[in-house]
C-alpha cells in the first residue's frame, strides 16, 4: 500500500509542464483532448475514472495508477441488422450500458479520462470515447494525447497494481442522437449541410480492395456521395492527434465545409470513431453510421459508388 501511495504522489508532482500543442481543459473547456500533465494533475482526484484500452495481459503488467481496463466486448453488443445477420459492433440498451459503466466505477460526478495503450488501439479508445459521448457522458470524458506511449516518454511512472473498483452510482442514460442507422443515412447522404464521411482505407474506398464481414463480403467502393477522410491520417504514428489547424485542412480538402454535420462509417464502426474525434476537434458536429459499411452492403438498393469500374 505505501509502495502505491508513493508512486501515486511521484506521478503528481512530477512533470507539471503542460504540453504547447494540447491546451488544459480547464483553458478550453470543451476540449475532449488533454495531455499527460493534465492527467497528471489530477491523478489523485477520486473522481477522476481512468480507462485503459489494450489487451488485458499487457494491462495487467503495465497501465496508469488507478486506471481500470475497459473493452468493447464491455460496452458495446453484436446485433441485428434491419436487413438480417448479425452487425459485429453495435451500442447496447442504454439500461445495459449504464450497467456496464456502474461496473467501471462511473458516477454522475465522475470525470472520464480514456487513453490507448498503444498507437494499435486508437480506434478502439476513441470507440469507447464515442460511446461515452452517446452515454451523455461527452462533456466529462477526455481523451489522453498520446495514450500510455506519451505518458512514459513524458517521463510518468505506470503499475501493476490493479485497483479495487467500487462499483458508480449512475442516473438513467440521457443518450444523444449521435449515433444513426442506415436509413437515416440514406436520407443524411441527400440533405444541405451534411457530409458523409468514408473513414476506411483509402484503396476501399477507390474500390482498388474489398472488406469482408462476419457473414458475406462488403460490396466494392463507397457510399454514394461519401467522401475520403481515412481514420489513420488523422493522428500520427504515435498516436497523436494532429493540430486542430491540421484537421480542419484534412477535411476542407476532402470537401467538407464549415458548419457541415459530418456522418462518418467504417467497416463496422469503429475506425470512424477516430475520423469521427477529429471532426470534434475540428468544430464539427458529428454522427456514427454504428453498422457501416457492413450494413450498407446488406442493403440490396443502397447505393454504391465503385470508381474502380470507371478507369
Amino acid at each position: 500500500m505505501k509502495s502505491l501511495l508513493v508512486l501515486m504522489l511521484s506521478v503528481f508532482t512530477a512533470g507539471q509542464g503542460q504540453d504547447p500543442q494540447v491546451p488544459l481543459v480547464s483553458q478550453v473547456p470543451q476540449s475532449p483532448l488533454v495531455s499527460t500533465a493534465w492527467v497528471a494533475e489530477r491523478l489523485p482526484d477520486p473522481a477522476v475514472v481512468l480507462l485503459h484500452v489494450g489487451p488485458a495481459p499487457a494491462y495487467a503488467t503495465a497501465h496508469l495508477p488507478g486506471a481500470r481496463l475497459v473493452t468493447l466486448q464491455m460496452i458495446s453488443v453484436t446485433g441485428k441488422g434491419a436487413t438480417g445477420g448479425e452487425l459485429n459492433l453495435q451500442m447496447p440498451d442504454p439500461e445495459a450500458l449504464r450497467a456496464a459503466l456502474q461496473t467501471l466505477g462511473v458516477s454522475d460526478t465522475s470525470q472520464i479520462v480514456v487513453y490507448a495503450a498503444t498507437p494499435q488501439v486508437m480506434t478502439t479508445a476513441t470507440r469507447v470515447v464515442l460511446t461515452m459521448q452517446y452515454a451523455g457522458l461527452g462533456e466529462r470524458t477526455r481523451l489522453m494525447q498520446g495514450g500510455m506511449t506519451a505518458w512514459v516518454a513524458d517521463g510518468y511512472a505506470t503499475t501493476d497494481v490493479v485497483p479495487e473498483v467500487i462499483p458508480g452510482e449512475l442516473s438513467p442514460l440521457m443518450v444523444a442522437p449521435i449515433v444513426v442507422d442506415g436509413d437515416a443515412v440514406e436520407a443524411l447522404r441527400k440533405t444541405p449541410g451534411v457530409r458523409v464521411v468514408d473513414a476506411r482505407a483509402r484503396a476501399l474506398y477507390i474500390g482498388e480492395q474489398t472488406g469482408g464481414g462476419r457473414d458475406l463480403p462488403h460490396k466494392t467502393g463507397h457510399i454514394e456521395g461519401a467522401v475520403s477522410v481515412p481514420f489513420n491520417s488523422t493522428y500520427d504514428p504515435q498516436g497523436r492527434f494532429k493540430s486542430v489547424e491540421e484537421l480542419q485542412a484534412i477535411f476542407s480538402a476532402a470537401g467538407v465545409q464549415p458548419g457541415d454535420t459530418v456522418v462518418a462509417y467504417c467497416h463496422i464502426g469503429q475506425q470512424a470513431t477516430a475520423t469521427i474525434f477529429a471532426a470534434r476537434l475540428a468544430g464539427f458536429d458529428v454522427k456514427l453510421y454504428d453498422g457501416s459499411f457492413e450494413d450498407w452492403s446488406r442493403r440490396p438498393d443502397a447505393a454504391v459508388t465503385n470508381p474502380a469500374t470507371k478507369k
